[in-house]
């Protein structure tokens, strides 16, 4: 991992906080991936900027920088890129005298709209179709007929009102 001009420019502690952010923080190989792309355009955008010290960065570079995201991404990807900037800046610029970190507070992603409603629910002729379509000569098909089959009652249950 690359540690960003800027970072680098703070200083050991905060490359070595950097570092420690996508190393030891995120366990997850894919998270820590997206996270990385997200961090990196973020320094990128602001060195365009010429915004080149961890103290310049204000709310407000965090917000117009989301806000260029959004007119080239979605909701999730964009609320992704905010938290790994937020949990980035926040590790690495550590502020004397209990100054908020930027994209802490006031920066916020657009809000993810779902465009569906609820959960469909399988019919009765639905779930004796799929019950019907696994297969039963072996041992672990026996097994899948059985849990799904558990799990349709089980919702059946559910779902039906009490009265």
């Amino acid at each position: 991992m690359l540690v960003p001009a800027m970072v680098a420019a703070a200083g050991e502690r905060a490359a070595f906080r950097f570092i420690d952010f996508f190393t030891a923080n995120i366990r997850n190989p894919n998270t820590r991936a997206a996270y990385a792309v997200a961090v990196r355009g973020f320094f990128g955008w602001l060195d365009q900027r010429e915004i080149r010290e961890l103290g310049a960065i204000r709310t407000h570079h965090v917000s117009a920088y989301i806000e260029t995201l959004t007119r080239s991404y979605k909701a999730p990807t964009v609320k992704q890129h905010l938290a790994a900037i937020r949990n980035a800046v926040r590790l690495v610029d550590r502020r004397p005298g209990g100054r908020a970190e930027p994209g802490r507070r006031g920066a916020r992603s657009q809000a993810r709209r779902q465009k569906k409603g609820k959960t469909p629910v399988l019919d009765g002729d639905e779930a004796k179709k799929l019950i019907d379509s696994i297969d039963v000569s072996t041992i672990v098909g026996l097994r899948d007929r059985a849990l799904i089959a558990l799990l349709i009652y089980s919702f059946a249950r559910i779902s039906r009102p009490c009265t």
